[in-house]
């Protein structure tokens, strides 16, 4: 959990401030208005849940958390780059990678705007 929550700290940081994600006035308005400690302790104990537990997740669904965001595809793609970023940072290895990554992939219908619908791919 400790190397979790170290690497989540370094994500939420790199996250909160790119002006990639904050271009969207309703991502940084949430950026500004969560605190980012908070934030980071759902975002652990959601990955450590996702990856095996024994924590369990006791935050919002994706769809729920984020859907007055209309995050798009591109601010998507800047969010995985973002984890990209710190997982190399981090030099986790190929294979945890492959693994978090497919979490956080496993969301992107919850939480990505597409045209017509919205998050959670309700129209």
């Amino acid at each position: 959990m400790y190397s979790i929550a170290t690497v989540v700290d370094d994500f939420i940081n790199r996250i909160m401030v790119d002006p990639r994600l904050n271009a969207n006035p309703l991502v940084d308005e949430a950026h500004h208005r969560v605190p980012p400690a908070g934030f980071k302790y759902l975002v652990t104990e959601m990955v450590c849940w996702a990856t095996g537990g024994p924590q369990k997740y006791t935050g919002k669904s994706m769809a729920d958390s984020h859907a007055h965001l209309k995050i798009t595809s591109q601010e998507w793609e800047a969010f995985l780059d973002d984890f990209q970023k710190t997982l190399d940072k981090f030099r986790v290895p190929t294979e945890e990678q492959a693994g978090l990554k497919g979490i956080v992939n496993s969301t992107r219908s919850d939480i990505v705007v597409g045209p017509g619908l919205g998050a959670g791919g309700k129209s």
